[in-house]
């Protein structure tokens, strides 16, 4: 692998880039990145299931702290996996004060994924997580970088003091982020700290630091991140608003489509001769899954692009089958359909939505869904007026939100993600017996460009398929 890959496959949703695809996409030479979203309930609900393959077990063997990893195996494991309608037990929602327990899952988990990620090659891996889900950066990051993680990337927020903590686990030194409360005055005490010491076992060496990759989608952001950080920031993901997931709102007063979508314009518009001029490696993201896209990038002074959408459907990729093929049938079609829905997302963010029937894309779907939060990730942790932290989502049921202090226009379209994006890669909540989750998949705006990578008279295509596309003409 040469210094700095050419193409970064992206970390999508919960579990979609899951340690197959970024294994597969690594030992191409280019850079697998496994999403660090949810690992915690993912892993829970894969041991759950009896661990088919064995997979997780082999991740528990190689972690470091053996004691750890019986507790969390003899917690979660199911010989031959739990019955079909069971639910799924949860572990701990994240607080600011995590359980053990949590935190225990937490490095496992990451470290877990890291580990299969990197298994049968010598190349890096990365892992991706959402600036948002604060309250889960100290233990998830620590667990990957004992995996060996080449590359730490985050979006969705202002990862400033991300380098920072990097820094400090190398030597297993304290860690700590402030996380933003709403409400929170200048002597509220809202920063979380992680000490290595307390959970190791023995002595272990110093860990290699991973580079970092903040995600932005802005000139000005750019600087800040590469100014204001508390530490080295080893390059840039520069995201455009065509890329899936949750996109950064349109800079200014947001305007909406005849259709209801975010109208972007010249203030949202990145300057690429801009970004050369600040002198660290960069990659263009958002729409940039094509050939003639990664040689315009490259043209443009770019080190190279990432690429989601197009991983998303490969052979190798989480998302659940039933999901896969009908959307990948309407993209060879060209009429799969996107929408970027300035409401689904309790974070306020826009996130892309891909139609698709059955899921939570389709308005009956949705409003047939009871409001229930019961993972988490995407609560806002709020001051209450006594003084303590609260947690409240907007996809909470509406009168316990408005209880918390919410409005209740901000529970307006209000979709749970967390369950959502769990049950895109077939890990669905069952509740009652009867009653299963529906997933909720995002996708880029150039899914209809997935046939560009198809192979010749195939349905079905690899992620070296991709790579070898995507490198067709410009190496």
């Amino acid at each position: 692998m040469t210094e700095y890959p050419v193409i970064i496959q992206g970390g999508m949703g919960a579990g979609v880039s899951n340690w197959r695809l970024a294994q597969a996409v690594s030992r191409t030479g280019q850079l697998g990145v496994v999403s660090g979203t949810a690992l915690d309930q993912i892993l829970a609900r894969r041991l759950q299931d009896g661990d088919p393959g064995g997979h997780m077990r082999r991740g528990l063997d190689a972690f470091p702290f053996p004691a750890m990893a019986e507790r969390v195996w003899q917690k979660y494991f199911i010989p031959g996996g739990k019955a079909d309608r069971t639910p799924y037990l949860l572990a701990p929602a994240h607080t600011l004060d995590n359980p053990r327990e949590l935190i225990e899952l937490d490095i496992i988990s990451n470290f877990v994924e890291v580990f299969l990620a990197r298994e049968g090659h010598s190349n890096p891996v990365g892992i991706n997580y959402l600036e948002k889900i604060q309250v889960a950066h100290l233990p998830t990051i620590y667990g990957a970088m004992l995996a060996g993680a080449g590359y730490v990337l985050m979006g969705a927020g202002i990862p400033l003091k991300i380098p920072g903590v990097l820094d400090r686990y190398v030597e297993h030194q304290v860690a700590e982020y402030s996380v933003h409360v709403t409400g929170a005055g200048e002597d509220d005490d809202t920063t979380m700290h992680f000490d290595p010491r307390d959970f190791m076992e023995g002595n272990p060496a110093p860990l290699v630091r991973p580079r970092f990759l903040p995600i932005v989608s802005s000139n000005t952001l750019a600087i800040t991140m590469l100014k204001r950080s508390n530490g080295r920031v080893d390059g840039l993901v520069v995201e455009m608003s065509a890329a899936g997931g949750h996109n950064a709102p349109p800079r200014g007063k947001m305007h909406l489509s005849e259709e209801g979508e975010p109208v972007y314009g010249e203030r949202d518009t990145v300057d690429v001769e801009k970004l050369r001029e600040l002198g660290v490696p960069f990659w263009l993201a958002g729409g940039y899954g094509h050939p003639e896209k990664l040689r315009e990038a490259v043209s443009q002074g770019a080190t190279g692009v990432q690429v989601g959408t197009a991983f998303e459907f490969t052979e190798e990729s989480g998302l659940r089958e039933d999901y896969k093929r009908p959307l990948l049938a309407q993209a060879t079609a060209g009429n799969a359909q996107v929408f970027t829905d300035p409401l689904a997302s309790p974070t306020g963010f826009p996130f892309k939505v891909a139609k698709l029937d059955g899921t939570c894309s389709e308005p009956e779907v949705y409003a047939a869904r009871p409001r229930i939060c019961d993972l988490g990730f995407l609560r806002e942790p709020y001051r209450t007026p006594e003084g303590t932290i609260g947690y409240r989502c907007a996809s909470e049921p509406v009168s316990l939100y408005v209880a918390k202090g919410g409005k209740v226009e901000d529970t307006v379209g209000r979709k749970c993600l967390c369950n959502a994006l769990v049950a895109n890669v077939g890990y669905p909540q069952k509740r009652n017996g009867r009653r299963v989750e529906n997933g909720l998949v995002t996708a880029g705006d150039d899914l209809n460009s997935i046939p560009q990578v198809l192979p010749q008279d195939s349905s079905h295509y690899s992620a070296a398929d991709v790579i070898s596309a995507l490198l067709k003409g410009n190496l």
